[in-house]
């Protein structure tokens, strides 16, 4: 080789190069946590104007399944035989996301105080989706991941103002039951991620599921007597914020955030409700954020984004695999 003439030497581990879905799937992200806090402050609303939870659960699932049937049906035209064949993931994700969990969640609050809400359920989603994507899918739990995680958490315990004198014996029995719930809501994720499910056809079929089950029990067990007894604003606020974007806007926001950013770091972004609905409080409810709320949040929002954008191979390469099948 000539003197003057310079080896060029190929590294060996090349640069990793930006995830194209990163920036979509945080925006996407922000949506399902914007939506999360927004259909609990409308649902204290409610509440306080005299219905009841089994009724925010009628108009959300009633109103979800008239939006999305047509979206079953045009799949159910196309390839019925896809369909079925993967009847037990429809069935899984139904159960996890669908009204066992809204039932969990509704019951929880019936016996937790709302310090407790904002804590227990949104912590076991963001825990528990690390743990089972590690067990599951195979996404490793960084350095990086763990403390992004563990500033979440504290900023959920600095926004609730939880304190040990809460831990009562009822509290106690809510706080298992919002454990549950966050455990079915993350192992939703898990199983969106591991059979790449369409998050519209997903949205669709576990609405058709809570239609079937859930309304014809409160039809003939409940009743509509406090619906029609309200006001007209009153029901339709709650037809369009608990049916439209909270029973099919959430479901599917959030299937699309774990096409997008992978079941691990989409369960984070759950923890960003509790803060921004009490942002959400101020105008609706008169309530304004104390100073440790906007501490909370703003903790929440940089264990997040330190979650979220410490990219590793793994969680490049779901990210790239999310892009193969659009959604």
């Amino acid at each position: 080789m000539p003197a003057n003439q310079l080896e060029i030497v190929p590294p060996e581990h090349p640069p990793a190069r930006p995830e194209p879905h990163l920036f979509l799937g945080i925006v996407v992200g922000l949506v399902a946590a914007s939506i999360g806090a927004l259909y609990t402050v409308v649902a204290r609303l409610g509440i306080a104007n005299g219905l009841a939870s089994s009724d925010l659960t009628f108009l959300r699932f009633f109103v979800a399944g008239l939006v999305t049937f047509p979206v079953l049906v045009w799949h159910w035209r196309r390839d019925p035989a896809a369909l079925i064949s993967q009847w037990r993931v429809w069935l899984s994700i139904s159960l996890m996301a669908g009204p066992p969990f809204g039932l969990l969640m509704f019951s929880a609050f019936q016996l937790a105080p709302p310090s407790h809400a904002a804590v227990f359920p949104f912590s076991t989603i963001s825990v528990m989706g690390t743990i089972m994507a590690a067990l599951f899918l195979g996404d490793r739990i960084t350095l990086r991941k763990a403390l992004g995680i563990a500033i979440v958490l504290c900023g959920l315990f600095v926004l609730s103002g939880l304190q040990l004198s809460s831990l009562t014996r009822q509290s106690l029995t809510g706080d298992a039951l919002f454990v549950a719930a966050g455990i079915l809501w993350a192992g939703f994720g898990i199983v969106l991620r591991r059979y790449r499910l369409e998050p519209m056809l997903a949205t669709a079929v576990i609405s058709l599921f809570a239609v079937v089950t859930y309304l014809p029990v409160y039809l003939i067990a409940i009743g509509t007597h406090r619906l029609l007894q309200a006001s007209f604003d009153v029901v339709m606020l709650q037809v369009v914020v608990q049916g439209l974007l909270a029973g099919a806007g959430s479901l599917y926001t959030y299937a699309k955030m774990v096409s997008l950013l992978g079941a691990a770091r989409a369960a984070v972004f759950p923890a960003l409700a509790p803060g921004l609905a009490s942002l959400m409080a101020w105008p609706i409810l008169g309530h304004v954020p104390d100073f440790a709320e906007a501490v909370g949040l703003g903790l929440s929002i940089f264990g997040l984004l330190i979650t979220v954008t410490g990219g590793g191979r793994r969680s490049g390469q779901i990210a790239v695999d999310a892009g193969r099948k659009p959604a």
